[in-house]
């Protein structure tokens, strides 16, 4: 079979080899996952900014044309179809500029993750992407076949290599292949999503496969919140000696024009290398290049949070949310971060008291609401808690209240944030974090209720340094949400700490088991107290059926829930022994 289509032929010279400083644009884009007219009508305008500025070359992220990733619309044919007119549009528009766009290809029964590389009209040649990623959130091998082959550009300006995302992660992968057979700037397109501290793990790795092939690379990014994934950008050239030489912003849209400075000329070597010979236009010269700086964790985080909102809320078409407001620290910066995202306007909260509510609660949501010019209105749930006890009374008989008791609570005020929803369109953003979530420690159809879980990957201790980093930025969380306990107040004087270890307890303990997978021993051996571990394991595991059922949330960890921790529900493996678990008791916090 072979490695391109028949349709994208290429007339191939002798190579030429000049050492020169190609100038390529990075386009930098927010693309739509299935919005190919769309993307299409964005990357033709790019292409022209492009041939508008001193670009020779420009770059789209890995899938520009159908969005990333497309999962299973991917097995329409009539989707891929598509997909490969547009990139005709595309390759139409580029006349004597290079660029390089993500698309799904298809060879006889296979489908490829592709780069097309388009020049004077027409799609001159594809490069198929060799390494599928198939863990964590990716699932490439279930729709993609491995590419075969390379294609090295000739041009006037040095050697160009093309290749796709994970290609360059492997320190023997097609990227090193392209650098030994001759590169000297490797164009990397990417669909990237982020976790903690990424960039840098980004640039540290391009430095080394930049020093391993001696040639530069240059790296684009998509940005922008695809359901759980939250793609920052940070596209960037690193030069052949491993250093960055020009950086575009995390978050945000950015189109960068680079002087990319090559690797010194040389012969190469390397099987399956095929090669097109062109001349990359006259430009003049290109601004100078700018690194901008990483962000602080916090920072880059609330970041991270605020653009997947807003993505979320404007890919799906809904103009509002509506946010069940309590005066806790969870609800405070869910609303926070909202009304950064899509404006204090589009914020409806509502504080939904009981008889357990203390006034500084209510005093908390009302001082949050006015420092942030959102809308909050306040609807009393006692007498509605009292009509359902009333009619559990008549049904079962009196009984001591407890944890049906309490959760009828957290019940109502789900029910009335999604009455609210339905009748004017409004999202339901749910507030609970990544410790409550791990432990269990909250209620199905209650506090879960909603469509979209903005900090569902968000352990507690990280909750407080949001809050801290956002009130550098003006006045925006009380000071008392930030230094009273913790309370569901679902009874009286009830605190999280009644059924769960202090936070700055239990946080190290869930990440070393969800991210880390450690074991028992492990934890305990790393100084916590093995009651404690054996605890926090249970709660975990018992709590797997509730966390399938909680809304989409953006992932910022190096391991979230759902795509990226898959473990069954019908489970009885438990930590540490292999005995069955235990049957559930009645009024456990853990049960729903």
């Amino acid at each position: 079979m072979p490695a391109f289509p028949p349709r994208y032929g290429a007339t191939l010279q002798r190579p030429r080899y000049a050492w020169w400083m190609p100038k390529i644009a990075l386009a930098q884009m927010n693309l739509t996952v299935g919005d190919i007219h769309g993307n299409t009508a964005r990357i033709i305008s790019a292409v022209q900014q492009a041939r508008d500025t001193a670009a020779q070359i420009v770059a789209f992220p890995e899938l520009a044309v159908t969005g990333y990733p497309p999962e299973d619309l991917v097995l329409k044919r009539s989707f891929v179809a598509a997909n490969i007119s547009a990139l005709d549009e595309i390759a139409a528009a580029t006349g004597d500029l290079v660029a390089v766009v993500g698309f799904v290809d298809a060879d006889d029964d296979r489908l490829l993750n592709a780069a097309a590389i388009c020049h004077d009209g027409r799609v001159a040649a594809i490069y198929h992407k060799h390494r599928l990623p198939n863990y964590g959130v990716f699932d490439e091998q279930r729709y993609f076949g491995e590419g075969r082959g390379h294609w090295l550009l000739d041009t006037n300006e040095g050697v160009v290599g093309v290749c796709v995302c994970e290609d360059a992660w492997p320190a023997t992968g097609p990227l090193v292949s392209q650098g030994d057979a001759g590169a000297q700037v490797i164009v990397n397109i990417n669909a990237s999503p982020l976790h903690k501290g990424k960039l840098g793990e980004r640039a540290a790795m391009l430095g080394e496969r930049a020093r391993r092939a001696r040639a530069s690379i240059a790296y684009v990014n998509m940005v922008g919140g695809q359901d759980e994934l939250v793609f920052d950008g940070g596209s960037m050239v690193v030069g052949a000696d491993g250093e960055v030489v020009a950086r575009a912003p995390q978050f945000e849209e950015d189109f960068v024009v680079v002087e990319v400075p090559v690797g010194e000329p040389r012969g190469g070597h390397g099987a399956s290398m095929e090669r097109l010979a062109l001349d990359l236009r006259d430009t003049d010269p290109a601004p100078a290049p700018v690194i901008t700086p990483e962000l602080a964790p916090a920072q880059e985080i609330y970041e991270a949070l605020r653009l997947s909102l807003r993505d979320y809320v404007e890919k799906n078409g809904f103009q509002k949310i509506v946010i069940g407001l309590s005066g806790g620290i969870d609800s405070s910066i869910t609303a926070v971060i909202a009304a950064d995202a899509i404006g204090a306007e589009n914020v409806l909260t509502i504080a939904m008291p009981s008889e357990y509510s203390s006034e500084h609660s209510i005093q908390d949501a009302k001082e949050l609401s006015e420092n942030l010019g959102i809308e909050m209105l306040q609807i009393p749930i006692s007498h509605v808690f009292h009509a359902y006890l009333h009619t559990m009374t008549d049904a079962y008989g009196e009984t001591k209240p407890g944890l049906a008791e309490e959760n009828l609570q957290a019940r109502v005020r789900g029910n009335l944030l999604m009455a609210t929803s339905n009748r004017y369109g409004h999202l339901v953003v749910a507030t609970g974090n990544k410790s409550e979530m791990a432990c269990g420690y909250a209620t199905l159809y209650g506090d879960m209720a909603g469509g979209f879980a903005l900090i569902r990957d968000v352990f507690k201790t990280e909750v407080y340094e949001l809050c801290r980093y956002r009130n550098t930025l003006g006045p925006a969380i009380p000071e008392n949400v930030l230094t009273k306990p913790p309370s569901a107040e679902l009874r009286p004087d009830q605190k999280d700490s009644d059924s769960l270890p202090a936070y700055d307890e239990l946080d190290p303990i869930l990440e070393a088991y969800i991210q880390e997978d450690a074991s028992l021993d492990d934890i305990v051996a790393a100084g916590n107290d093995r009651a404690t571990v054996e605890k926090v394991i249970a709660l975990v595991d018992r709590a797997e059926y509730k966390r399938r059922q909680a809304p989409p949330g953006p992932k910022v960890t190096v391991r979230a829930f759902g795509r990226d921790r898959r473990l069954p529900i019908t489970n009885q493996w438990r930590e540490g022994s292999p005995r069955k678990l235990p049957a559930r008791s009645v009024g456990t916090q853990n049960d729903e």
